[in-house]
């Protein structure tokens, strides 16, 4: 009885997030302890198709224009390109919905401390290859988009 009693008050006294799950945990780890840019090629073994074709398109535009702004000119975790980090970590919140070998979670935040434009509401697909989740999306449902249907014609030749 003591035992269930100790877990009862853990439960109420941490963040919901804390018991989102696995899939949340491969989410977290872009935002906390702190943002990562996800189109890093460092950070291309947690990603799967389609977004992974995108980062593709990606790096070759960079290499071919290093001087340029490839694809993506913005974290698409964050549906921006600046931010507070405090803010991000302190107002993250996580849900999941796993069915199987593919699950939806949704991150919502504040960018900055104060102002109305600064919450964001992503929704990151996920899908379990071997054992491990690793990201096939990311879309703003603050901003109406999705990161595999951004067009990048930058890294492809001309037909």
């Amino acid at each position: 009885m003591r035992r269930t009693v100790i877990l009862a008050a853990l439960a109420t006294a941490l963040p919901a997030a804390a018991f989102a799950g696995p899939a949340s945990d491969a989410v977290r780890f872009f935002y906390a302890p702190a943002v990562k840019f996800e189109a890093d090629a460092q950070y291309r073994d947690r990603f799967t198709e389609p977004v992974t074709k995108l980062f593709d398109l990606n790096d070759q535009a960079t290499r071919k224009n290093p001087d340029q702004v490839a694809c993506i000119d913005f974290d698409p975790g964050l549906d921006a390109q600046d931010f507070d980090q405090k803010t991000v970590s302190k107002t993250l919140k996580l849900s999941e919905a796993v069915d199987g070998g593919v699950a939806e979670v949704t991150a919502t935040f504040n960018l900055f401390p104060e102002g109305d434009d600064s919450r964001r509401e992503m929704v990151w697909s996920l899908k379990k290859v071997d054992g491990k989740w690793k990201v096939s999306d990311i879309a703003s449902k603050t901003s109406d988009w999705t990161l595999s249907k951004l067009e990048c014609m930058a890294g492809q030749d001309p037909e």
